[in-house]
């Protein structure tokens, strides 16, 4: 129990010293901080000049909530509990191989220091968003999941922040679920994590914004604004009761899987989910929304 505290304790300080590191030091590409903001910053220039609803306001619609989702759930979520609670998940899960005699490694099926460093991205990237993709899957169609996948589309307006707005328990089953699948697949450094990271920052943003985009024949590859304001929509087609269009930064899973659907311009369309009318519309009350036990799909 002593090792699991230390491991806490450890997670605490090593994530608080990070954050100061990042907040004061502007001399390195990978600084999440300050790229989470100049990404933003682009996306909602691009919004400004280039909107695809020429009547919504630049101040959208709950911009500053999102605006503070967007900082809490990137920073200080990871600060309150997230570092501490993988730490030690992966302290256990760890320890519980080494009962039976197994590592991490014993199953590792590709070893990022052994291919050519492109081809190491590429397969991190691939499976990262596969396996998230089907965890987004997961979250519309699993009652207790959908409660806090709600918080994300309670959104009624799209933009660029929205992509940031969900729940704490979203990144802790994200992570969970994903982490056998990406150490199997080991060997990355923190520059290799931060370029796919910066990149599928770019694509959710971009996917959320106010913006009529859908790349000509990369729609095929990539989500888009005019895929993913679908996947939003209030009115679901009868043959998707649990969704469409799940892909995060791909599309070609939705493709593939037969998820997909873009049945016309969807500039206008209501987004929401059904009975969002008494949805909580601050975030202490959408946060707490899940643990109120009469809620239910």
């Amino acid at each position: 129990m002593e090792k699991y505290i230390d491991v806490i304790k450890n997670a605490y300080s090593g994530y608080w010293n990070y954050l100061k590191h990042e907040l004061i030091s502007i001399n390195h590409w990978d600084n999440y901080f300050y790229g989470l903001i100049i990404i933003s910053l682009v996306v909602w220039i691009l919004e400004i000049f280039f909107p695809w609803r020429k009547n919504q306001a630049v101040f959208r619609k709950d911009f500053w909530l999102d605006t503070f989702y967007m900082f809490f759930n990137f920073f200080l979520l990871n600060l309150i509990v997230l570092i501490a609670l993988s730490n030690t998940a992966e302290a256990i899960f760890n320890d519980i191989l080494n009962i039976v005699g197994l590592s991490m490694s014993s199953f590792q099926l590709v070893d990022s220091n052994h291919v050519p460093q492109w081809l190491g991205l590429f397969i991190f990237f691939l499976v990262n968003d596969f396996v998230q993709w089907n965890i987004h899957r997961l979250l519309h169609r699993v009652p207790f999941l959908w409660n806090f996948h709600k918080v994300h589309h309670s959104v009624k307006e799209m933009g660029f922040a929205a992509h940031l707005r969900y729940h704490w328990m979203e990144p802790v089953v994200y992570n969970s679920l994903r982490y056998i699948p990406l150490a199997i697949i080991g060997g990355f450094n923190a520059q290799d994590v931060a370029i796919v990271h910066f990149f599928n920052i770019a694509i959710g943003h971009l996917n959320h914004a106010n913006l009529g985009w859908n790349y000509g024949v990369f729609k095929y590859i990539f989500n888009n604004p005019k895929m993913h304001i679908w996947h939003h929509a209030k009115q679901l087609p009868k043959h998707a009761k649990y969704g469409i269009n799940y892909g995060l930064t791909l599309s070609i899973w939705d493709y593939l899987f037969k998820t997909s659907h873009v049945p016309y311009d969807g500039r206008d369309i209501e987004l929401g989910f059904d009975g969002d009318e008494d949805f909580p519309k601050d975030f202490i009350n959408q946060e707490l929304y899940p643990l109120n036990k009469k809620h239910s799909r």
